[in-house]
């Protein structure tokens, strides 16, 4: 019997424009202070930063339409991260055959082939995963707000065995060993971590969080040193 990990980024739920969007290291500084800075940039210019991102209504049926695909073992349960990358250890330790993914980004590796040369990060795990031998197969199901293409990841693709696909394609009774979901704080607005919580505890299994500590948004209870400190930063 095969082994699949279900890997699920926070970021599939979140409508942005497309000149909101960015690559950016994950890092305590891109997590929270650039947040700050951002939203009090918007401030100055007479918008509502927190207008910019939306919360799909996706998200309230999601666990619902999962179970209409996927049978998950009963000793199964989540690990939750803030860094995708995670991914690649729980899918290596226990030992999975292949990955179901969701999305706004493939995680393939950017830049090609070459992009598997690096170390494990969150942009190409799921591409060491096929480079480094510890899995056979990979279906990914781009979010609806992805500014992503299947074509961006060719060389890739033609070279393992990745398929893209909608959620109506996964055939029924899928058995999922492990799940995994990450907040991709970078990508991901803070004001939003508490539906995040929320969303991980209508899945009803038990989950262990691996450094993803909730983040407290409070812009108005800051002062002004704190305000010039983070449009500085």
């Amino acid at each position: 019997m095969k082994k699949y990990l279900l890997s699920i980024d926070w970021d599939y739920f979140i409508y942005t424009k497309k000149e909101n969007w960015g690559s950016y290291i994950e890092s305590n500084r891109n997590i929270i202070n650039l947040w700050y800075k951002r939203y009090f940039q918007f401030k100055e210019q007479g918008k509502d930063f927190k207008k910019a991102f939306l919360l799909s209504a996706g998200v309230n049926t999601f666990w619902k339409e999962l179970n209409k695909h996927f049978v998950f073992k009963s000793d199964a349960h989540i690990y939750v991260s803030d860094s995708h990358a995670l991914a690649y250890d729980v899918a290596k330790e226990n030992e999975c055959d292949g990955i179901y993914l969701f999305d706004a980004h493939s995680d393939l590796g950017y830049g090609g082939l070459e992009s598997l040369e690096f170390e494990v990060n969150c942009a190409n795990w799921l591409g060491k995963l096929f480079k480094d031998k510890y899995i056979n197969e990979a279906d990914i199901i781009y979010s609806p707000f992805t500014i992503e293409s299947p074509d961006d990841f060719k060389e890739i693709s033609n070279a393992y065995n990745v398929n893209f696909m909608s959620i109506n394609n996964i055939k029924k009774n899928t058995e999922i060993s492990e799940l995994h979901i990450c907040r991709s704080g970078a990508w991901t607005p803070p004001w939003l971590d508490s539906k995040f919580l929320k969303f991980i505890k209508e899945a009803k299994l038990p989950y262990k969080v691996i450094d993803c500590s909730m983040r407290k948004w409070q812009p108005d209870g800051l002062t002004l040193g704190e305000r010039i400190y983070y449009l500085m930063a």
